[in-house]
């Protein structure tokens, strides 16, 4: 036996998941996925990820700009869907959506609920020095992020980056909704209400927190550093020009924040030091720090 289901999904991190669940051979009745936006220098309106991974597997997608409005709901119903599965979608799912699929609506989310409910959960773990987060699959209801989880995997965050951790998620997550679904036709599917305890919320990035103030601990810094790499980048100046750091290690040393130390790019910030490993100069690719430094020549006792 087969679900019938819709997948809603736009990024990267939402691609394994939908691959994973047409290899499992469920019935998708339809992908949603934001509409093309404007990217790179041209501003060329480009399809997002899941909406080409649809088309590469031939299956009816739609990109409504909203799910609010009558006819958006009437179209979703109509599909008759068994569950609905929400990776990333971007578009706040109204009741009436809620409603339509017979099982539910269920959602991959990037953290250890209730801990990091919202739009950046995977960034705001590393940023805040959280040691562990993980994965979850929980039925969605009208409150952000609130509903009863089914299943959960946990990973260690380590020395991860953003992108690190969220591919790990990604691949992660895929089995996960892949078992939780399997487990729901078989109706064996446990559910757990979220502790009334510990919720956070994981505010989407803003431009101006990636601006690294040197000032801070070389640990809080590291931490800002992990949780925006590859983008959209930690960044600060040097000799006038915008730098991304990209990765750097916490390393012991002492002199005015911002300070050059030596000859290997090492920083000092407000406690400690950060020996800056990769980083990337506007309009161009990530670069070694060693590699940089050849044609970007700084001199301990600069600042940044």
């Amino acid at each position: 036996m087969t679900l019938r289901l819709a997948f809603l999904g736009t990024p990267d991190f939402a691609v394994p998941t939908l691959v994973e669940l047409i290899g499992q051979s469920h019935d998708i009745a339809a992908v949603y996925s934001q509409p093309a936006r404007p990217k790179g220098r041209g501003l060329t309106a480009e399809p997002s990820p899941v909406a080409r991974q649809a088309e590469l597997h031939g299956l009816a997608l739609r990109t409504p700009e909203t799910l609010k409005n009558a006819d958006a709901q009437a179209e979703f119903a109509a599909l008759n869907l068994d569950a609905a599965i929400v990776v990333a979608y971007g578009l706040i799912l109204p009741k009436p959506i809620l409603d339509a699929p017979r099982l539910g609506c269920f959602n991959l989310h990037g953290s250890l609920l209730p801990r990091w409910r919202g739009a950046a959960p995977i960034q705001r773990a590393i940023m805040a020095g959280d040691a562990k987060t993980g994965v979850m699959v929980m039925r969605m209801e009208e409150g952000l992020d609130t509903g009863p989880v089914l299943m959960a995997e946990r990973v260690a965050i380590g020395r991860k980056t953003y992108g690190d951790l969220r591919d790990e998620l990604a691949r992660l997550g895929a089995d996960l909704m892949a078992r939780a679904m399997a487990a729901l036709e078989r109706g064996t599917i446990e559910e757990h209400a979220q502790p009334a305890e510990g919720a956070t919320y994981a505010k989407k990035i803003l431009k101006d927190e990636a601006r690294i103030d040197w000032s801070k601990p070389s640990s809080e810094i590291d931490c800002l550093v992990r949780g925006l790499s590859p983008s959209p980048g930690a960044w600060c100046e040097m000799r006038g020009e915008r730098m991304k750091i990209l990765y750097a290690d916490p390393v012991d040393g002492q002199g005015e924040p911002g300070e050059i130390l030596d000859e290997r790019l090492t920083i000092a910030c407000g406690q400690g030091a950060l020996r800056v490993a990769r980083l990337q100069r506007a309009g161009r690719g990530p670069m070694q720090t060693q590699d940089f430094l050849r044609g970007f020549s700084l001199k301990p006792g600069e600042r940044v």
